[in-house]
């Protein structure tokens, strides 16, 4: 029975699912074009002559200066026979034969000499790239401060040994995996699953002309005075969505869904974005961990109301078009917004620049500071309840959290305006009266609120009852595919006639991401099954989840992906293949060691699946969900007691977890022990009262405890809802 709900549980708590069967596990041909150039792409070289006003302002912008060779003239940090040491680590900088090169002495007392072969960025800060093995640049973690002219480390304080992800050696800081594709034109990544190495190529070494308005060998022909040409035009992005395909792919943070960028194809047809989880972003949806801007933008009013990147951005400098509350006002009405009746400071001031109250901002690697482009509204009543951070006390950091929200009253009165992020905190709530439901349902549906903090809503929603499925259903119709999307992963725990059912309608959907999690509710399905034209269907969309499973397969997390998909496809030597990859890839990637457990469980390994869940816990000793699958092993081992203990350890650290409270509950069911199971059957349903496992098992306890009224009235309830 324990070895069941083991398996089972694993299940519900797969991250994500994979499509590509190991024939198909080697690297996804590109298709060929018929051009001159490589790919078409003619550099930014060919540009000038007719573009020249556009090359002037591009020229020393971010894009120009995102990746360049180490010369004299591009490597900014001092490298004349310096030393330091910073976090433990000692490195001395210097040049020989022209080159430049850093010695560093590692935590263990390693020491190795590197040649810096490329920069990355200039201000505010530059960092370093070395050549590695298997096609491989690192970039360095010490990085050159360009405002203050001094060597500093990013994550100032942190003592990071070789073996951790983070160390700059390692995945975080690898630049194929993680700048690549957005530092340089045309890149290609080029990474071989089989062999873990790359072979990436791009037609220029910076952000050119290209990156944005695609290959230029159609029209460069065109204005020689090639009228054969037809396909001349090249990418010119003048609205909203326009610009989000152009811009957003490498200004959000995303998962991809296909192996290299395609200029000004649609945004979910290449990636998904990341939502406003409390990992990357406060409960509130303002910024804490860096998110490119877009993950932002799309959450503010400004977009929509139709504002572009272009309103306050020129998109060949990137500088601001206007300084100050100007740019603001080139759509606040002055006379109502840039006066002391509206933001009580005095005129002049930092304190009245608008940005300083609706753009807050947050330093990103040491030294950049970058501000929130959600535009919000200060809510510093929201901090009183959720503890977010606001504007006002942002400031005014010797005054309370309520004090600001006082004075909010007293100047714009008691009523706040409706804002989607009171939903959003909603949504993270442990649990939700049937109030509060109602409330979440009814915004997860209302298309007047921003798509990414709905679709952000429905992924932190906990499903407990049928109805809320049924809500869920409903929603299906956005016009959102990430909202689809986080809706279709809803429903990953349902039998596979069910999933089936409800994927098959939208497997052929015509935007990437929809289909690609239509794939993923039935990757355990035999489509041969199907008839067609469903069956071609699902083909396709499976194709497009191969695609995306590749795209990250250099990734810790997406090994992870592959793993899952072997798991659920029952070849679980692969599987343990490629969760050893993934937490060799990152000691830390800690979902991996309980998936890693329950495939050696489920090949009757007991001693790794102990070994390895005895290794998570002492990583994290406070993950409840460690202790629960280590419980469920015990009892597979015959070790009732450290099981029960290892159960109760669980509750003890999640309270919410009933899971662990329905597993005591049958353990004491079965041991007799009526009390101590109704006790616990109990708390399980105070968490998920609809659940039927636990309904069902409530019912047989009250018939050990000789309460048959009270076990056929639930038992009555359990056939009606399934209609026998």
């Amino acid at each position: 029975m324990f070895k069941v709900s083991f398996t089972a549980f694993f299940f519900l708590l797969i991250f994500f699912s994979c499509n590509s069967p190991k024939k198909e596990y080697n690297e996804i041909k590109q298709i060929a074009v018929n051009s001159t150039h490589p790919d078409g792409y003619v550099g930014d070289k060919n540009c000038v002559s007719c573009h020249k006003k556009e090359t002037h302002l591009w020229k020393g912008s971010h894009h120009d200066l995102a990746m360049q060779v180490a010369n004299d003239s591009t490597v900014l940090g001092d490298f004349n026979d310096v030393s330091t040491v910073i976090d433990k680590v000692s490195y001395h900088f210097y040049r020989k034969d022209g080159g430049f090169f850093v010695n560093i002495k590692e935590l263990d007392g390693t020491v190795n000499d590197y040649q810096i072969k490329y920069t990355f960025g200039f201000t505010p800060l530059q960092q370093y790239l070395v050549d590695f093995d298997k096609g491989r640049k690192q970039v360095l973690r010490v990085t050159w401060d360009s405002l203050k002219k001094k060597w500093y480390h990013q994550y100032k304080g942190d003592i990071i040994p070789q073996h951790d992800w983070l160390h700059w050696t390692k995945g975080a800081q690898n630049w194929n995996t993680m700048c690549a594709e957005c530092h340089s034109t045309n890149l290609k990544k080029n990474y071989f699953v089989e062999k873990d190495s790359f072979h990436t190529t791009y037609s220029v070494i910076n952000v050119s002309c290209e990156s944005c308005h695609g290959p230029g060998e159609k029209h460069l022909e065109w204005a020689a005075g090639d009228q054969k040409s037809k396909d001349y035009q090249i990418l010119n992005s003048t609205t909203k969505i326009q610009q989000i395909n152009e811009c957003a792919p490498c200004h959000s943070r995303r998962s991809k869904l296909t192996q290299n960028l395609t200029p000004g194809l649609t945004y979910e047809d290449q990636y998904m974005i990341q939502t406003l989880t409390p990992n990357f972003y406060f409960p509130d949806g303002q910024i804490m961990d860096e998110d490119y801007v877009v993950g932002s933008f799309l959450q503010s009013k400004m977009y929509h109301s139709s504002v572009k990147c272009t309103n306050c951005h020129d998109p060949h400098s990137m500088q601001l078009k206007f300084q100050g509350n100007t740019l603001c006002l080139q759509c606040h009405v002055n006379t109502d917004y840039n006066t002391p009746k509206h933001h009580f400071h005095k005129m002049g001031t930092e304190e009245s620049q608008c940005i300083n109250c609706h753009m807050t901002g947050r330093t990103y690697m040491g030294n950049d500071f970058r501000r929130d482009h959600s535009f919000r509204i200060p809510r510093p009543d929201q901090s009183v309840k959720y503890n977010t951070p606001n504007a006002c006390t942002g400031c005014h950091k010797d005054k309370s959290d309520k004090w600001a929200a006082d004075y909010i009253v007293k100047w714009y009165g008691a009523k706040r305006r409706d804002h989607f992020s009171d939903a959003l905190l909603l949504s993270t709530k442990a649990s939700l009266s049937a109030k509060e439901k109602e409330k979440l349902n009814a915004f997860i549906s209302d298309t007047k609120y921003p798509y990414i903090a709905r679709a952000t809503a429905i992924e932190n929603m906990q499903i407990t009852s049928n109805d809320e499925y049924v809500s869920l259903l409903k929603a299906l119709n956005d016009s959102s595919a990430l909202v689809k999307y986080k809706i279709l992963q809803k429903f990953n725990g349902l039998p596979l006639e069910q999933r089936t059912s409800l994927a098959l309608k939208h497997i052929n959907d015509t935007v990437k991401l929809v289909r690609v999690g239509a794939a993923n509710l039935i990757i355990d399905l035999d489509i041969n099954k199907l008839h067609e034209p469903e069956r071609s269907k699902a083909m396709a969309a499976f194709k497009d989840y191969k695609e995306m499973l590749y795209a990250g397969a250099d990734f810790s997390t997406g090994r992870m992906q592959m793993g899952d998909y072997f798991m659920r496809k029952g070849n679980l030597k692969e599987a343990l293949k490629n969760y050893k990859i993934a937490i060799q890839k990152d000691s830390l990637i800690l979902p991996a060691y309980g998936n890693l457990a329950t495939t050696y469980s489920m090949l009757s390994d007991n001693q790794n699946a102990l070994k390895t869940l005895n290794t998570l816990i002492h990583l994290d000793p406070q993950n409840s969900r460690a202790y629960y699958l280590r419980a469920l092993l015990y009892f597979e081992m015959k070790q009732e007691d450290k099981a029960v203990a290892d159960l109760k350890k669980a509750t003890e650290i999640n309270p919410n977890d009933g899971r662990s409270y329905y597993n005591l509950a049958t353990y004491y069911y079965q041991k007799k022990i009526q009390i101590s199971a109704l006790k616990n059957i109990q708390k399980a349903l105070q968490i998920d009262p609809q659940n039927r496992d636990y309904r069902y098992l409530l019912a047989l306890i009250y018939q050990g405890l000789g309460n048959i009224q009270g076990s056929k009235r639930i038992m009555d309830q359990l056939q009606k809802e399934t209609g026998q």
